[in-house]
C-alpha cells in the first residue's frame, strides 16, 4: 500500500489509500488576496497567524504555505518572504507543511528552514522544472506534488494528463525518488466550463491508483469555479473523488459543509475507524448548526498554490 510520509518537528502524517483523507489548508496564500499580499510585503503577518490557527482548529491535516506576492509588488523577494512565513507558521502549529511556490529559489530557501518532512508544491512535466526541482526533492528527502501539465500546457485529454504524470513519476525514479514520494495532481477542470470534468478526474484517479499506485491531490475548489453556491458543488465533489481514489486535497477547511463531507466520506470509506472522529466532532450536533471541530490529529487533508495550478485557475 502506497504511503506518503509528511512530518512537522513533532507530528508525522501518512497520506495513503487506507488513511483518512488529508486536508491541506489553502488559506496562507496571497494569490488573489491583495490585502494579504500587501500585509506580507509590509512585514505584517497577523492574517497569516490567524489563518494558520483557524485552519488547524477547523481540522486541517497540513497547511499549504505560499508567499507569492509579486502580483502586488513585482520587486518583492519571494525566497525571503517564504522563509519568514514558514518560520512564523511553524512557531504556531505542529502540523506538517507544504512549501508552495513556482519559484525554485523560494522552494529551496523554504526547505532549508522547514522542520520535519514538508511536501514540496510542486513540479510539472516541463523539462526545466524537472531538472530544477527533482534534485532538491532528492537532496532534502521530501515528497513532491507532480502537476500533470508540461510545455504544451494543460491538456483537455485525460489520457495526455495521465501520460505527463507517468513521465514525472519515471523521471523522479531516475533521480532516486520513490513513487510513494510523488503525489500527483491530475488537474481538476471547472465543471461549469467543461461538462465532463468530473468524469474525467474520476477516471484519471482510478488509473493513477491502479496503474501508477501513487497518492493524489488537487485544488479542490477548481471544480466549482464560475458557478453559484460553490460550496455545495465542492461538498458533493469530495466523497466522489475520495471514492475514485484521491487521498488529499488543497482546500479551505474553514468551510463546515465541505469538512462535513470529508468526515462523512472517511466514515463510509472505513478510514475513520469506529467512527471516532465523526462522533467526537458531532456528538453535540443540533439541526441547523455546524458542530465545533474536534481536536483530532489526522482528521482530514488539504489545496495547492495557485502559482503552478491556481495561477491558471482562479482561487475560490
Amino acid at each position: 500500500m502506497t504511503r506518503t510520509i509528511v512530518a512537522s518537528a513533532t507530528r508525522e502524517i501518512v497520506i495513503g489509500f487506507d488513511q483518512p483523507f488529508c486536508v491541506i489548508g489553502e488559506r496562507i496564500n496571497p494569490t488573489g488576496r491583495k490585502k494579504l499580499a500587501a500585509e506580507m510585503i509590509a512585514g505584517n503577518f497577523d492574517t497569516v497567524r490567524k489563518d494558520a490557527l483557524e485552519q488547524v482548529l477547523a481540522g486541517a491535516t497540513m497547511l499549504d504555505v505560499n508567499a507569492g506576492v509579486t502580483a502586488v509588488d513585482p520587486n518583492a523577494t519571494e525566497p525571503g518572504l517564504m522563509v519568514q512565513t514558514l518560520e512564523i507558521v511553524q512557531s504556531l502549529v505542529d502540523v506538517p507543511l507544504s512549501i508552495d511556490s513556482s519559484v525554485t529559489a523560494a522552494i529551496e530557501a523554504g526547505l532549508r528552514v522547514a522542520k520535519g518532512r514538508p511536501l514540496v508544491n510542486s513540479v510539472t512535466g516541463e523539462e526545466e522544472k524537472l531538472e530544477a526541482i527533482l534534485p532538491l526533492v532528492k537532496k532534502y528527502d521530501v515528497p513532491v506534488v507532480a502537476i500533470s501539465n508540461d510545455e504544451s500546457g494543460i491538456s483537455m485529454d485525460p489520457d495526455v494528463r495521465f501520460a505527463v504524470a507517468k513521465k514525472i513519476v519515471e523521471r523522479a525514479m531516475d533521480h532516486g525518488i520513490k513513487p510513494e514520494d510523488v503525489v500527483v495532481d491530475p488537474l481538476v477542470m471547472p465543471i461549469g466550463a467543461l461538462g465532463d470534468a468530473g468524469r474525467q478526474v474520476f477516471a484519471l484517479l482510478r488509473r493513477l491508483r491502479e496503474e501508477l499506485k501513487v497518492n493524489t491531490t488537487c485544488g479542490l475548489s477548481n471544480i466549482s469555479f464560475g458557478l453559484p453556491h460553490r460550496h455545495g458543488i465542492n461538498a458533493a465533489f469530495i466523497p466522489m473523488v475520495i471514492g475514485a481514489g484521491m487521498t488529499s486535497a488543497i482546500m479551505n477547511p474553514c468551510r463546515p459543509q465541505e469538512m462535513e463531507a470529508v468526515r462523512g466520506a472517511n466514515v463510509l470509506a472505513g478510514t475513520d475507524r469506529d467512527c471516532t472522529t465523526w462522533i467526537k466532532t458531532y456528538k453535540d450536533f443540533k439541526p441547523g448548526e455546524h458542530a465545533a471541530p474536534a481536536p483530532v490529529a489526522n482528521d482530514a487533508a488539504p489545496t495547492r498554490r495557485r502559482g503552478g495550478r491556481e495561477a491558471r485557475m482562479a482561487k475560490a
